[in-house]
């Protein structure tokens, strides 16, 4: 994180609005530099609370509904809370015709998110259900963080999740 806490650190209340005030700082409160103050926002929060958005928005004095018209705009934006570790799962036509939907069932089951729920409840996991990654060739295909996984099953999904869930609790 670029706010001087560690990843995974919980911020205080207090602790959040100065991490927000030092950003706004950065950038000088200045209202042409809202989507790279957005972008710094959601990583400390990974989405955009009402709260902070207000905030934001009598700080550098706009309305708030210029930050809202921003944030549902681009699709990097949130307003949803979501996890620590993205899901990415790909139901395009390659991935759906090679068994993708046992993968996307195997995630919500392991980290037991009901069917419309999107995130875990511990802020740990958010998935996506995309139309296409780009990598058909590699269906079914699965990306976490980033990270292209391909030829997945839901036994090596579940695989992947558990190394995650280890390296979190520390055990790895």
């Amino acid at each position: 994180m670029t706010d001087g806490t560690q990843t995974g650190e919980v911020l205080t209340r207090t602790q959040q609005f100065e991490s927000i005030c030092k950003i706004l700082e950065e950038f000088e409160y200045r209202e042409e530099k809202l989507i790279p103050i957005l972008q710094r926002i959601q990583d400390v929060y990974h989405y955009l609370p009402k709260e902070i958005i207000e905030f934001v928005a009598n700080s550098i004095k706009i309305p708030a509904s210029r930050i809202y018209g921003v944030a549902t705009f681009y699709s990097h934006f949130t307003l949803e809370p979501k996890g620590k570790h993205l899901i990415r799962c790909c139901n395009g036509t390659a991935c759906h015709v090679k068994q993708s939907i046992p993968i996307i069932n195997a995630i919500r089951k392991k980290l037991n998110m009901q069917e419309g729920k999107n995130t875990s409840d511990d802020l740990l996991f958010s998935i996506e259900i995309v139309s296409c990654l780009g990598a058909c060739g590699l269906a079914p295909v699965v990306v976490i963080d980033g990270e292209v996984h391909g030829q997945m099953s839901p036994a090596k999904v579940e695989a992947l999740l558990d190394k995650i869930l280890k390296k979190e609790a520390g055990n790895e």
